[in-house]
């Protein structure tokens, strides 16, 4: 009896163990990959399914979105500039087959490609080109990437360049550069300022030289806010054709002067 007893519980233990191994639970967000003596047969999941112990064996793919962070790569850009450049990419399974049955390590495999593709386009481009134009070079980098892990069922959705790290001697240069630029847009103001300012002014002349009474009505306006504010000096402003009158004058005075005769 008490063989026969152990003998059941040791059948019964077998069946318990054949029966987790073959019922499988797959999350939302995974898939299994069955492979049946080697052949692949499809993904399975999400949910409950059932595999046979032993002729077929599972792998698990995770269809989440994976951030992945490109390691620092030194670049000399096309203006020979030495740049230190890290960037970060997201990508996703999209055929847990392919993932599986085409590249040993897809992460890995990704990986690599963001890294060298990042360093040949930014050898491509110019400085200035490549701390401007970040929008463009971010989806020339998805692209090409996403062309390469197609076959391996990966999809590329995003590349972004987080920092671009320069040498100390092109920072100051680009300070420098940056200080000067300003100190041009400063000086082209103030010179069309200048520019308005006297074009306005010689508007303003020739108004008033074809209106007189304007111009008088302008110097008695001119006295009284001197008066209001109080200054112990005034200054009386005189036409030009008084100045103009009283210089022919004193020309035609000396002019019309004594002369003595010799003898």
């Amino acid at each position: 009896m008490n063989g026969a007893l152990v003998g059941i519980l040791a059948a019964v233990g077998v069946l318990l163990l054949l029966a987790m191994a073959a019922i499988k639970i797959v999350p939302e967000y995974e898939r299994g990959v069955v492979f049946r003596l080697g052949r692949i047969i499809g993904a399975k999941g999400p949910g409950l399914f059932v595999i046979i112990p032993v002729v077929d064996r599972m792998i698990r793919v995770s269809l989440r979105t994976v951030t992945m962070d490109i390691p620092p790569q030194d670049i000399i850009t096309k203006d020979n500039v030495t740049v230190r450049v890290n960037a970060v990419t997201y990508f996703n399974v999209v055929d847990p087959n392919r993932s599986v049955v085409a590249i040993e390590d897809h992460i890995k495999g990704t990986s690599q490609i963001a890294q060298t593709t990042l360093r040949s386009i930014l050898g491509q481009v110019d400085l200035d080109e490549l701390l401007i134009n970040r929008d463009e070079i971010n989806q020339r980098l998805q692209r090409i990437i996403d062309d390469v892990t197609n076959p391996w069922g990966v999809k590329v959705t995003l590349v972004e360049v987080k920092d671009v790290e320069l040498p100390q001697p092109m920072r100051r240069a680009m300070a420098r550069q940056a200080e000067a630029e300003r100190d041009r847009r400063a000086k082209v103001i103030h010179a069309k300022g200048e520019f308005e300012a006297a074009q306005t002014l010689s508007d303003a002349a020739e108004r008033l030289e074809e209106h007189p009474a304007a111009m008088q009505l302008r110097i008695l306006s001119t006295m009284a806010e001197v008066t209001d504010e109080r200054s112990s000096t005034l200054i009386f402003p005189l036409p030009m054709e008084i100045l103009r009158l009283v210089d022919t004058l004193g020309a035609g005075g000396r002019q019309s002067g004594p002369h003595v005769e010799r003898a």
